[in-house]
Order: C-alpha cells, then structure tokens, then sequence
C-alpha cells in the first residue's frame, strides 16, 4: 500500500492496525513522521487512523464524531447534528481525549454529552486516531484513546510559496451553508497563516416516524404527530485561527490565536417540573452558545549533542465557556409564582498548561522523556448548576523508549501522574461540604512486533493504564436536564484501572491487504452512572437530602455514580484489494467491528455499540476520486438495566470530488457528497437521547474552494 500524508503526532507504544481510511491514499508515496520518535510508519507499532485533510476539506461540514464514525473502531455519540463525541472501542467521556496538535482541547464536553467539542477542522492537514489505552503519553487516562487534530497554524517548517483558498459549501437536510478562507505566505522569513470559517445550518430533517415517543414517561397524553424535521436542531459555528512562526537551523518557534464560537440548539431537555397552570413549555426554545479563545506557544530547539538532541516545548492558555439558555416564542404565558422561568447557566473552564519534552535518542534507539503541568478551573453557574467550582492540578512525568532487536522490534512507554482536585457539594438548607483530594496514577505500555515475512507483520501489546476520576464524577450533585436526571457523584471513587492486551495480524502483498486485532481490557474499578431502580426519593438516611414535592427537581429520576470491575473485549477486521486500471486505481474494502462489555455481575455496561459491517468503494485517478460507503449497524438487544433496545440501519454515503488546475497553478476543487441517501430512521445507540433525537435524513450538499 502506499503510505499517507506526513503527520506530526507522539506515540506511546501500541499496536499496528491497517485503516479504512487508508483506501482515499493518493497516489504518490509520502512518509508518515511520528514528532515524539521521529520514525516513519514503517517503523512505528500502533493501531492507527490517519483521516486525510483533503478528505475532510471535500466532505460536509459536520462534528468531529461524525468525522471519523466510520473508521474501524471508532463510533460517534451524538446530541443532535452539532454534537459528537468520539467513542473508541467502547469507551467514551474522558477516557477519550480530544487534542490539536498534541495538546489536549479544554472544553467541558466531559460535563454533559450535549455539549459540543471544541474542534476547528477547517484547513487541517489531517486527525489521527491512536485506539486503545496504549495511546497514554498524549493525556493521563485514555484508556480508549485519543483524537488529535493536526494542522499547520504554526508552521514548523518555511512554508515554499503563497497560497490564499476560498470555499463554499451547501446542504439539503438543513438549507445550511458555510463560506471558508485561508492563507498562508513567508513574508520577510516569518511564515504567516490564518483560517476562518463561519457555518449556518437550520433545523434538520428526519424521516416520517423516526422519533419514539416513550408512553410511559408522559401518561394520559397525546403522542406528537410525526415530524418530518427536528426542531431545535439548527447549528451555527465561527472559527477563526491566526499564525507566526519562524524557523532555523536552530528549529522553530511560534505564537498562534484561536477563536472558536458556536451557537446550536438542544433538541432534547428533561424538565423536572410540570409546565405551570395556564402556561405552555412545547414552545421553548433551548439553546447553547459557546466562546473559546486560545493563545499557543510552541517550538523546538535543536542541540546536537550527544546525549540530547532537541527539545519540544509547548505553553496553551485556554479560556472556553459554554452557555445554555432558555427562550419562550410567542404566545408563551408567564409563569404562576413558585414556577420561575429557567435562567441562562455558564460552564466555564480556563487552563493553562506547560509542556517540554527531551530527546535523548541516537542511532541505535529512540528515547524521550516528557513533563507536562496543567491548571483547570472549571465552574458551573445558573438555574441549572449540578456541580460547584473546582480546580484541577496535573504533573505528569513521562519516558519514552524504541529500539529494535533481534527477534523484536521494542516500544515501552510509561507514565506518572500527580493530579489533585478540589471542590465542594452543596446540600438544600446546609453549609457547602469542601473536598481535598490528591490522587497518583501511573501507566505502561509495551509492544513487540516482529515481521514474520516480506508480507506478515505480529505485534502484541500489553498495558495497563489508571483514569483517575473526573471532577464530575467526584462532585456532581444537582439536575442535569440533557440526560433528564439528578445526578450523584460520590468523592470516595477510586480511579479505574484498566489492563489491556491486543494481538494484531497484518498482511500486505501486491494490491492485497488484511489486518485482523483481538483485544480485550480489563477494567477495575468502572466508573458509569447508573438509574436508581426504585423510587428516586432518598432515605433520611442517605447523604443527600429528600426530593419533596416542594423541591423543583423532584420529578426527574436520580442516578448514582458508581463503579464495578468489568470488561470489554472485541475484534477489527479488515480486508481489501487495490486493482491497477487503465486511468488509476480501484479498491474494494470490507471491514468489521465488534465490542462488548460486561460487569463482573453479568449485567451489560450502558450505551455499548453495536456490531458494524463497513463497506468501501474507491476509485482514485489524477485529478478524480469518486467513494461509495455503507455501514451496516446491527440491532443492540444487550442492553443495561433501563435501557431500551435499538434497532440496526443501513447508512449509504456517497462523495465525488475533482481538481482543475489551471496552467498558471490556481486549483478549482469541485465535490458532491450524499449522507444517508437511503433515507434511513437512524439512531446511535450510544447517545443518551437516542430515541427523541434520531439522526438526519437524506442529505445532498456541494462543495467548491478555489486556491491560488
């Protein structure tokens, strides 16, 4: 196979696994380069995706979940279209981290799965996807993985001539459009870059049918009429991002800003009051708005001695906040007393980390050692506040190895962690109880991987990585409406440990290649929030107090978090075949997925997903790519307690782009893309509002940028 795109990306020891997304290669052979061992993908043992820039950039606009939800392994738990946070090999939240050019984004998509990731995949060069826990030297605690997403705000290297790119874009299943720019150009040796990109999509459509009204949950009323759109689905983004940067002999250093805002609706909010006499709530209009603004520091010194060769160094202030607000249209009636309208409520985080890491490899290995310093405040104020402010301190230590022996090829990579959290619980008629907690976590990863032949390639990874609980996992207590729940944390949680092996088989020779991994992860100490099974009015006894009438979360169900030893275990395969034509190349490619997970009881872990079957179509010339893909999703009947079952759906998604280049250079890209074009009633069964909020229908949309 030919390789990928370059790609800037640390990696900690892990395993090799062949990519569905490798099946959109260009023809010419480019080197993939890992920053933190300086190897090409020949060299590296890692189950990696790698989504091309340029595949994004021909592709509707859409969140980073559904990016790369059709990569082997990964899947997407979505809040409506606007929302989608990644899921890797079963495991979600925080234990998948989100990171651009290798530094972790500090959202607060890890309070609520409908707030959104604040991604900006406008003008990237690609996002790279590390699966399993072995990916522990980009974050503490990713036991599933990562998702970083590279691009070249500061460049690293002279950029070698100007160019300056528009875009347009426009969908069907939203009437929505978006308008894009870049630029890039070395004036006077400084390399300067900057990106914008402002998108505007209304509500989407669904298929007749596709919403499931729960009888149960609203008795003696009247189920809704079918719709054909979702209301309060609409989405709205604007990004922009600026560069500089200038590089030597000696390396690089430069300074990038960032702007990153969105405005979307919530088309999905439990309400923990019965709408007050004479009023309405079915005319509410929820919605979100989100603020990130973000300075980066980075660069890279080169030394030459013989014992160190250079040093990475790396500085992110962050200051992100996300908002969500309640309107009424017109006609709603005011409230009786005692029935107050919802305020706006504000979930803040401002962080700032610090970040050197040291290359002491030379000839004959490849090491490194890493120091990492972050300080997270995150703070949660308005009606709808379930958690206080807290502060986060990590410092992280970590050691990197590959050398190549005999029999093996050797990655050994370990990690250690110092985090502390502080806080408080508010009770109902009580002083704040205030937590002091330091918690130390550490992680290993190792591989071995042998060539069996010109054609075979082994690899087995071992690794055993700690998640040290959340901050909403340790002091969450109050109403969170977008799961419809109260929700409970508990400070006395443990952090998860999760041992993890992975066996992966390779295969390439002449157009043909396979790739099949088994892998099961052991976790002690599981963290999941889980229904209460009975009434959710507590004892006098417990540690919160009783949800009375008088109280106005008293109709929403409370939910616990807890934590149980369990398991997951699954397989990936792949397999394709790349046929030489006349005018370029073809490849017919199957892939398959499958996790599952169980509690030590026997009962399923909630929201897992399903069995998959991929199917890929490409066909590449010069200046032509035509892909035809279906995901075939399996019915999820293994479900937790309270949960419902979900039915399998068929997701056929088409896209055609071209390029014209002009004589004088200038590049006109053309492609049309279809999502859904089946038209199916699909959900994720992953999403916790899987039934209200199904995903779009039938989407058709164009795309045309301009270069030069």
């Amino acid at each position: 196979m030919k390789k990928l795109n370059t790609v800037k990306l640390p990696l900690a020891a892990c395993l090799v696994s062949l990519s569905c997304s490798a099946l959109t290669q260009e023809m010419e052979e480019v080197i993939i380069t890992a920053s933190l061992i300086d190897a090409s993908s020949d060299a590296i043992s890692n189950p990696l995706h790698v989504v091309n820039g340029e595949s994004v950039a021909t592709d509707a606009s859409q969140s980073i979940g559904a990016s790369i939800d059709g990569l082997v392994g990964v899947s997407s738990s979505d809040y409506g279209a606007a929302i989608g946070q990644p899921i890797i090999r079963g495991m979600s939240g925080s234990r998948v981290k989100i990171l651009n050019n290798g530094v972790v984004i500090r959202d607060v998509s890890g309070l609520g799965p409908d707030h959104v990731n604040d991604s900006d995949l406008n003008n990237i060069q690609q996002i790279e996807i590390v699966r399993g826990p072995s990916s522990l030297l980009y974050s503490n605690g990713t036991i599933g993985g990562i998702v970083n997403i590279v691009d070249n705000t500061i460049a690293r290297k002279d950029f070698e001539e100007s160019r300056f790119k528009l875009g347009l874009e426009a969908q069907s299943v939203n009437d929505g459009d978006s308008h894009d720019f870049s630029y890039q150009n070395n004036i006077g040796g400084l390399n300067i870059s900057a990106a914008y990109k402002d998108s505007q999509f209304g509500v989407f459509d669904i298929p007749h049918g596709a919403v499931i009204h729960h009888e149960e949950e609203h008795p003696g009323e009247e189920p809704e009429e079918d719709l054909d759109h979702l209301p309060n689905s609409d989405a709205g983004s604007t990004s922009a991002r600026v560069g500089i940067s200038k590089t030597g002999d000696w390396g690089y250093f430069g300074l990038s800003f960032s702007d990153n805002e969105n405005l979307y609706g919530v088309p999905f909010h439990g309400e923990e009051h019965e709408p007050p006499e004479g009023g309405v709530h079915e005319e509410e209009r929820i919605f979100s708005t989100t603020d990130s603004n973000i300075i980066n520091l980075e660069g890279s010194y080169l030394l030459g001695n013989s014992w160190l060769t250079k040093i990475d160094y790396h500085f992110r202030d962050s200051d992100y906040s996300h908002t969500e607000q309640h309107a009424e249209e017109e006609g709603h009636v005011e409230p009786e007393p005692g029935h107050p309208e919802e305020g706006p409520t504000t979930f803040s985080n401002e962080a700032r980390e610090y970040g050197a890491i040291f290359d002491l490899g030379n000839d004959s290995l490849s090491q490194k050692i890493a120091v990492n310093y972050v300080v997270e405040d995150v703070a949660v104020i308005g009606d709808e506040a379930f958690i206080n402010p807290t502060e986060s301190k990590e410092l992280t230590l970590g050691y990197y190895l590959s050398k190549e022996l005999d029999l093996f090829h050797v990655d050994f990579g370990i990690r250690h962690d110092q985090i502390s959290r502080k806080g408080s619980v508010s009770h109902t008629g009580e002083e704040p109880e205030y937590f002091d907690r330091d918690i130390d976590t550490i992680g290993y990863a190792l591989t071995l991987s042998r060539d069996i032949n010109d054609s075979v390639e082994v690899s087995l990874g071992l690794s055993s990585v700690e998640r040290a609980p959340s901050a909403v996992e340790l002091l969450m207590n109050g109403p969170h409406l977008a799961t419809g729940r109260f929700e409970v944390g508990n400070f006395n949680l443990k952090s998860e440990q999760s041992n993890n092996i992975d066996l992966t088989f390779n295969y390439s020779n002449d157009g043909l290649y396979a790739g099949l991994t088994f892998f099961q992860n052991d976790v002690n100490n599981y963290i999941y929030l889980m229904d209460e099974d009975d009434d959710h009015i507590m004892d006098e006894d417990d540690d919160h107090p009783i949800n009375g009438d008088d109280d106005p979360h008293h109709d929403l169900p409370h939910a616990n978090y807890l934590q149980q030893d369990a398991e997951f275990k699954g397989y990936e395969l792949e397999i394709g075949k790349t046929f030489d034509l006349a005018r370029g190349a073809l490849t017919l490619a199957f892939g398959r997925d499958s996790v599952s997970g169980e509690f030590t009881d026997g009962h399923n872990i909630p929201r897992m997903t399903p069995e998959r079957d991929l199917y890929k179509v490409v066909y590449v010339e010069e200046t032509l790519k035509f892909v035809l893909s279906l995901k075939d999703v399996a019915a999820q009947n293994d479900t937790a307690e309270n949960e419902t079952a979900s039915a399998g759906y068929q997701m056929l998604n088409l896209n055609l782009s071209k390029t014209i280049e002009s004589s004088s250079g200038n590049i006109l890209t053309l492609s049309v893309f279809g999502k859904n074009l089946l038209d199916e009633a699909a959900r994720n069964h992953s999403s916790f509002v899987k039934d209200e909020v199904p995903l779009a229908g039938r989407n058709l949309g164009v795309r045309a940028s301009y270069s030069f």
